[in-house]
């Protein structure tokens, strides 16, 4: 027992010894092999002065985040007997780790953090299409395109009848229903985002479903004679709860068997023929035949702007020939003697034309157009075109009191300043007045110095 105890600690020292070499010789090969994996990898730190930071793009970044996935697989087997040593390194260890160099520093640092580039890569692996897709189609659209598919099982008629948030064409609306029955992420997607909805908001939503071809069968069986009440609906809601939607009430059915009667879709109507021509119908008829060209067509300032600088000259012009009027007037009447005649003693009036001038020396004239068999006082023909005048299409009578009048006798209207005069009427002529006859035009002139003096003996007539 003497001698063995003392080899107890022996070889208790000598296995303390071994293992710390054995320790030692692992350091070794491990630093051996960090510095083989990582010192080609990774480049030498400059020593500078200053400093020198840049942003590093997108590619790099990239790049940087794959060599760094990269390094992270492959050296986790390097590095297991530093962490599968033991429960703690002891001091000596932990020197000589630290004296080995900042080259094992990198690959420790990533080797602490794995998951961070994984978690990275699948954000980065997902398909665009799908996170654009659901950011378009909100939840409140799902459940109303799910409702109306399970309602009409005719995805023509959801677009049709169903009023998403957006415009959605027939195509969107199909690949989005496919997606929701055979794609799992959108599915999953869209569930767990319909299940967020407020219970409000889904009956809102269900309210707005359409009627399905065995809910309209059995409201078109009602008269479009009759006037029913809400307790007709009522009871056909407690007859058929299998065969309409959940969310139906007695107004609505009311409301819709209203529409039914308006189009004529109820058992006991007819459809009505369609109007010939180009009637309208309604609003969606008059819609197509709006031309979208035409709404569209942009307004050209600068021509808006010419035509309103001419339509301006134009006025100008026209303002200046009406004042010029009366002078090229007095040119015409002084050539060819239609101006102001000078009466005599004996004329009591005169019928200016354009060609002709008649005067009226007498208290009654006739006027029309002169034959071989009969004669008149004042013959039209001589004025111009008199064929669709009568032979006596009238006569201009003077009365006592110095009034002038005028009796249609013909077959065809006398215009008096305007104003027509049918046969077997009369009319007072006035001084200047314009009389038309069958196109031709005369000016009624009288002589107002002759007829004052008759007024004046007609007053002292009367006086005696």
């Amino acid at each position: 027992m003497q001698a063995g105890e003392p080899g107890v600690p022996m070889a208790v020292a000598s296995s303390h010894s071994r293992s710390e070499d054995e320790e030692s010789l692992v350091i070794k090969d491990v630093k051996r092999t960090a510095t083989q994996a990582f010192g080609s990898g990774v480049p030498k730190r400059r020593s500078s002065s200053r400093s020198i930071k840049r942003k590093k793009f997108d590619d790099e970044l990239v790049e940087s985040s794959l060599v760094k996935s990269s390094s992270r697989v492959k050296v986790p087997p390097l590095m297991e007997p530093i962490r599968c040593s033991g429960s703690e390194p002891s001091s000596s260890e932990k020197k000589k780790v630290a004296k080995s160099g900042p080259a094992l520093t990198p690959s420790l640092t990533m080797l602490m953090h794995p998951t961070a580039v994984t978690k990275r890569m699948k954000k980065s692996k997902q398909p665009l299409h799908i996170t654009k897709d659901l950011g378009r189609w909100k939840p409140t659209d799902d459940l109303l395109l799910i409702n109306a598919v399970l309602q009409t099982t005719d995805l023509t008629s959801v677009h049709l009848g169903v009023k998403f948030s957006c415009r959605f064409t027939l195509r969107e609306i199909k690949e989005r229903w496919y997606a929701l029955l055979y794609d799992p992420v959108v599915s999953k997607l869209a569930w767990q985002a319909m299940r967020q909805l407020h219970p409000e908001a889904v009956a809102a939503i269900q309210s707005k479903a359409l009627f399905s071809q065995a809910e309209e069968v059995l409201l078109a069986k009602i008269g479009s004679t009759s006037q029913p009440k809400l307790d007709i609906f009522q009871e056909l809601l407690s007859k058929h709860p299998s065969v309409f939607h959940q969310s139906r009430t007695p107004k609505s059915l009311l409301v819709h068997w209203q529409l039914l009667k308006q189009y004529y879709l109820l058992d006991d109507q007819s459809v009505q023929p369609l109007p010939k021509g180009d009637q309208v119908l309604n609003f969606s008829d008059a819609e197509q035949i709006v031309d979208d060209v035409k709404l569209k067509e942009s307004r050209d300032e600068v021509l808006e702007h010419e035509l309103m600088i001419s339509d301006r000259h134009q006025k100008r012009e026209i303002r200046q020939l009406e004042q010029e009027l009366p002078r090229w007037q007095v040119l015409v009447d002084s050539i060819t003697g239609m101006s102001m005649p000078d009466f005599d003693n004996q004329t009591l009036a005169a019928l200016r034309g354009r060609m002709v001038r008649y005067l009226m020396r007498s208290r009654e004239i006739t006027l029309g157009r002169a034959t071989k068999d009969k004669q008149i006082d004042v013959d039209l023909s001589l004025e111009g075109p008199a064929w669709k005048i009568s032979r006596k299409q009238g006569i201009i009578k003077l009365k006592n009191n110095g009034d002038f009048f005028i009796a249609n006798e013909g077959r065809r209207p006398i215009y008096i300043d305007g104003r027509p005069v049918l046969s077997g009427n009369k009319w007072k002529l006035n001084n200047n007045s314009v009389v038309e006859i069958a196109g031709l035009r005369f000016v009624f002139l009288i002589n107002l110095e002759l007829i004052s003096l008759i007024k004046a003996e007609a007053a002292k007539m009367t006086q005696q």
